[in-house]
């Protein structure tokens, strides 16, 4: 196999590591749910997709077209904002308290009528 193919691939997995486990991180030490929501659906959904992306290197190298890599790239992109949303939504429905601090101009003030 070429050597730069390689190399290009091993730098893809490197940084796709450093999401994944930027994700993990994020999972294991945000304080409440819709902290911990946020990491896991972002950083690790660009660490999956750039191993799948090192796959399809390394399988585009070898002589194969890399379609199955290409499909679980487009479910992952699809599914996973999905799936967020809608545990977001069923916390929100359920009041699951934040410990974020709200803005003091986030809320507006009522006027007395």
């Amino acid at each position: 196999m070429n050597p730069f193919i390689e190399w290009t691939a091993a730098a893809v997995i490197v940084i796709a590591a450093f999401f994944l486990l930027v994700g993990a991180i994020g999972l294991v030490r945000l304080p409440d749910f819709y902290m911990r929501l946020h990491a896991p659906t972002k950083a690790s959904t660009l660490g999956v997709g750039g191993m799948l992306i090192a796959s399809m290197l390394v399988a585009a190298a070898q002589g194969r077209p890399g379609i199955a890599e290409l499909l679980i790239t487009l479910f992952v992109f699809v599914t996973a904002p999905v799936a967020a949303n809608l545990m977001a939504q069923a916390a929100l429905h359920l009041k699951l308290p934040s410990k974020a601090p709200v803005p003091p101009d986030a809320v507006p003030e009522r006027s007395p009528d």
